[in-house]
Formats: structure tokens, sequence, C-alpha cells
């Protein structure tokens, strides 16, 4: 039960979502919101059910299936691309950051340094690309107690092995508390 508490506490966590007061009100950042929100509450949801079943082995199942699956619904749904990324990945193949993700990434574990709170931190900006303008948006994930299971310095050996069968160039661990995990990362073409 307590770890199902702290989990609902991560989804709480994951699901807020508000841009650093630098970056000015705009429909593409709330509709970015809303889908970062919808997919974190969604991945959450189904996390909560995997851990209670059957602890953390189960949940590294649903990351590995579900996660991509629910990304790809949310894209082709919304119009965005939707995903997750890292600076520290599980998934290279599919969640390797580019030079954009890699730079704002970097500036929120430097937020996080100076002391910022990592649950509302987020960033938006047009860029332009070789096919044109392009709205961008990263809400960064916050590591919670429970995602120490997992993404931790002490990860028990059955986690160890279900993880390393899954993710054989993993290299998303040893996170504390209060890290910087990674980053929803969202664009669309304007």
């Amino acid at each position: 039960m307590k770890l199902i508490a702290r989990l609902t506490a991560a989804t709480a966590i994951l699901a807020t979502t508000t841009l650093s007061a630098e970056t000015a009100p705009n429909p593409n950042a709330a509709e970015a919101k809303a889908i970062v929100q919808e997919f974190a509450t969604t991945l959450q949801g189904e996390l909560q059910a995997a851990m209670k079943d059957g602890g953390p082995t189960n949940a590294i199942a649903v990351c590995y299936d579900r996660a991509p699956a629910i990304a790809a619904d949310l894209s082709e749904r919304s119009g965005w691309e939707v995903g997750r990324t890292s600076l520290k990945t599980r998934n290279t193949a599919d969640n390797a950051p580019d030079a954009w993700e890699q730079k704002v990434l970097a500036d929120f574990d430097t937020r996080r340094a100076a002391g910022e709170d990592v649950q509302p931190m987020a960033y938006a900006e047009v860029v332009e690309t070789a096919d044109g303008k392009s709205f961008r948006f990263m809400k960064a994930i916050p590591t919670a107690e429970v995602c120490l299971a997992c993404h931790g310095s002490d990860i028990t050996p059955e986690v160890a092995a279900a993880i390393d069968e899954r993710y054989p160039e993993d290299m998303a661990h040893g996170y504390g508390l209060g890290d910087v995990r990674g980053a929803f990362s969202l664009s669309k073409p304007l």
C-alpha cells in the first residue's frame, strides 16, 4: 500500500504541467501541456496497476510496451510528435535526445542545481527546421521516490535483470530523489 501511495504522488508530480515564468502564454503551449498531462496520467495509471499486481518488474514491462504505444496514440490523435527523452536513456534507439533536446535537458539540470523545483519545469520555443518552423515543448520529469526502484542507485537483482533483458544499453539509473529523470518532448510544425 505504501508503494501505491508513493506512485500516486508520482502521478501528481508528472501530471502537473506549468510553463516556467519566462515563457509567455501560448495556445500551442497550452495544447502541449494538455497532451503531456494525458500522457503522464495514462502511463502512471498503468504503472500503478502493474506495481500493484507484481511490483517494479511488472512496471518495467509497462514502460517497455505501453509508453511507446501511448506516445504513438497521442501523436496520431493530436498531430504532434510526442515522446520522452533523457540525457541518460534506457532505450537509446527510440528515446535519444536530439541537439535541441540535449540543450533543454542540460538547462533543466542547471536550473535544478540552482535550486529550482523540477516539478513545474518546462520550456517552449519556436525553432527553424529544414521543413520550416516548429513549435517545440519539453516538460521535465522529476524523479519521485517510487522511480528509484528502477532508476536509482540501489536496484534489486531481479529488477536489474528485468531491465537488462529489455534494455541492454540502459543508462537510466543512478538518479536521486528530485533529479531531472528526463522530459516529455513534443513538436508540432507551424
